[in-house]
């Protein structure tokens, strides 16, 4: 493992992250599409390797070397998990195959066990569909009601709203951590405070938060907190469920099959203990070990460090592009992670994502499975750039460039 360095040195950094090298079109790739995938370090590239050449094996019940092996490390990226986030024990910690399947678990199995016709369920304005649609599918399966806490034109949450909506019927809240959509960071740990005040557990949606935030669950004293591994510097095919063990103890499983069983007979099924109650069948054991080399990786390098250079970046990109005449940035929250939704007058977003692409230069474009966030701000899409702490300010005067080439050509 790296020695953590004293300072952010962006430069040294990039080294570690192959991709960057590529060109695109004959030129240097940049790459601004953080917040759909962030790139993968060469040490995790690595990790992944060695786990496929020298310990691939089925985990958990083999006495054979290679299944012992595998199972270990397993095992171990669960325990790096813990650590990352600051659960209190790795059981908390559930593998799933990304935050949709994690918000999706929770949906099932808490709504099932514990969600009755006329009971309320509380999401925001600004939720990704992944935390929208499977509360909408527990409404209309238990006869229970959305109802959604709104936000103003700066894409912040209400919360004098939010508070007024809860009540003894209310018997779940759902909210983004960070909107993948506005980059809003939203003041979790206050709304949580609240809900526990009314004895109404909470469930975070945390896949844009973990890679630009210090995430403690204890700290923010989080019921269900979801991420995927993809977004935070691992492959693929890999997120968590943290949930507090009170309630995931009183959780029927969402999957079943092998793995997730005590006794079988014909008669009656004993589930296992959790997490396996939760990860039937074969579990994603290359992306986990894949996962817990990309948190040895942050926590080799200075992960505090790296969050405030993203602030600057974040800062410098919306100075830069707010000067440019025509573009209009959609979400202007106080507290912000590194997201920009931008417009620009007269020009479709997938046209700016086309020709910033002609530049090296790659964004994402469209409604960002967030389209009652489009309906509110009453566009079709935009186009969002998202950064990480491989960027550089050197990049975000490239995607200038560009954009003002763009409205150059469409003018």
């Amino acid at each position: 493992m790296k020695q953590a360095v004293s300072f952010f040195d962006v430069w040294k950094i990039r080294q570690d992250f192959p991709i960057l090298s590529e060109n695109v079109g004959g030129k240097p790739l940049v790459y601004f599409d953080n917040a759909a995938s962030s790139q993968v370090p060469k040490v995790v590239i690595e990790r992944i390797s060695k786990y496929l050449s020298q310990e691939h094996a089925n985990i958990h019940r083999g006495v054979h070397y290679l299944s012992q092996k595998a199972t270990n490390s397993y095992e171990a990226a669960r325990e790096r998990v813990k650590r990352f986030i600051n659960a209190r024990d790795p059981s908390e910690c559930i593998f799933v195959r990304g935050c949709t399947e994690a918000i999706n678990l929770v949906a099932y199995s808490f709504g099932k066990a514990f969600i009755q016709e006329g009971d309320e369920i509380l999401i925001t304005q600004m939720e990704h569909h992944a935390n929208l649609v499977p509360w909408q599918v527990v409404a209309e399966e238990r006869k229970a009601k959305l109802k959604i806490i709104p936000m103003n034109e700066n894409g912040e949450l209400i919360l004098e709203e939010y508070e007024s909506l809860l009540s003894e019927r209310t018997k779940i809240i759902a909210i983004t951590h960070v909107s993948n959509a506005l980059g809003t960071i939203n003041p979790i740990k206050e709304m949580i405070k609240i809900a526990h005040k009314f004895n109404i557990p909470v469930c975070v949606d945390g896949a844009q938060a973990v890679p630009h935030l210090k995430v403690d669950v204890q700290d923010l004293d989080a019921d269900f907190y979801a991420f995927s591994g993809h977004k935070v510097f691992a492959p693929t095919g890999i997120g968590v469920l943290y949930g507090k063990k009170e309630w995931l103890e009183k959780m029927p499983p969402y999957q079943t099959g092998g793995g997730m069983i005590r006794r079988v007979t014909f008669e009656k099924t004993k589930y296992a203990a959790i997490p396996e109650k939760f990860e039937a069948g074969t579990p994603p054991i290359m992306p986990a070990i894949g996962l817990g080399a990309a948190i040895d990786y942050l926590d080799s390098i200075d992960f505090n460090a790296a969050c405030e250079y993203e602030k600057e970046l974040l800062e410098y990109a919306t100075k830069s592009l707010c000067e440019i005449e025509g573009v209009r940035i959609i979400g202007n929250a106080r507290e912000k992670a590194s997201v920009i939704s931008f417009v620009i007058d007269g020009i479709h977003p997938h046209d700016i994502g086309t020709i910033l692409d002609k530049y090296g230069i790659a964004i994402r474009a469209g409604h960002h499975c967030a389209q009652p966030v489009m309906d509110f701000y009453n566009v079709p899409a935009t186009a969002r750039v998202s950064l990480a702490f491989y960027n550089t300010k050197e990049e975000i005067d490239k995607l200038v460039e560009a954009v003002k080439k763009t409205i150059e050509i469409f003018s």
